[in-house]
């Protein structure tokens, strides 16, 4: 039984700082399991972890995806850790080999959450949603369904189903990528806008997302060069406006 903040100091170095130095890192899978099964950024730690001992040293996590699916909660697009999560959850759902209802599962839910995400964030969710349909052309029903979200009077995917076998995900459609192509950021309404198109083979990089804050977003609206854009019809004359005004009417400057 560790406090929370130590557990926290001790999750971010284990992958590069103790790891690698031990002769038996498979010592360390009890410990990592059991971090991984605390939830929040405790859990999200241990991914760096696991991720070694799974690739590296033939660790079996039976429910892992089930644990990983259940980590995707409102939070996920606000918590400090968000880039890290992200990037290891993009290697997770690299492999080709993965089944098809669990994949659309994960492109469900991420898609459902990202309706209250910061424009941040969104501007590097939807490019990884993207990613995942090119991986796993079978999820791509999600977004040619015939008929679309038109022909569902209900939509049949279960937010609230733990088991991403049981949240019928791959019967949905993507309405939630569609609501975000009239997102009041212009960015996030673009990005979103690439679905309607056939996507490339190449898949998008999104490094350099990861870690896009409110902040850059911003500043670069406003280092961007500003267009003149003409507000009336009718040029202005004199102090009060138009002829036909109001205030020319009943005032003069003489």
């Amino acid at each position: 039984q560790l406090p929370t903040g130590l557990y926290k100091k001790v999750l971010v170095i284990l992958h590069d700082s103790v790891l690698p130095y031990m002769n038996e890192p498979t010592l360390m899978m009890d410990f990592l399991t059991v971090a991984y099964g605390i939830g929040g950024a405790i859990s999200l730690l241990a991914l760096n972890g696991l991720f070694i001992l799974i690739h590296q040293h033939n660790l079996e996590y039976p429910d892992f995806y089930k644990k990983l699916y259940s980590l995707l909660d409102p939070s996920i697009y606000h918590v400090k850790y968000r880039a890290r999560f992200f990037h290891l959850t993009d290697l997770f759902l690299s492999s080709s080999h993965l089944p098809a209802y669990l994949v659309a599962a994960f492109i469900k839910r991420l898609s459902r959450l990202a309706l209250t995400a910061p424009p941040e964030a969104l501007l590097m969710i939807i490019p990884f949603i993207c990613n995942l349909f090119r991986r796993h052309p079978a999820c791509r029903v999600l977004v040619h369904r015939p008929g679309g979200p038109a022909d569902m009077s209900e939509d049949p995917y279960v937010m609230e189903e733990e088991e991403p076998s049981e949240s019928r995900a791959l019967e949905s459609s993507l309405w939630e990528i569609q609501s975000l192509q009239n997102h009041y950021h212009p960015d996030v309404a673009k990005a979103a806008a690439v679905l309607n198109q056939s996507l490339s083979e190449m898949e998008d990089d999104i490094s350099g997302l990861l870690e896009l804050s409110a902040y850059e977003l911003f500043d670069k609206e406003v280092k961007k060069k500003a267009v003149d854009v003409p507000l009336e019809f009718e040029q202005v004359r004199g102090l009060f406006g138009k002829k036909n005004d109001i205030f020319a009417e009943h005032f003069s400057l003489d």
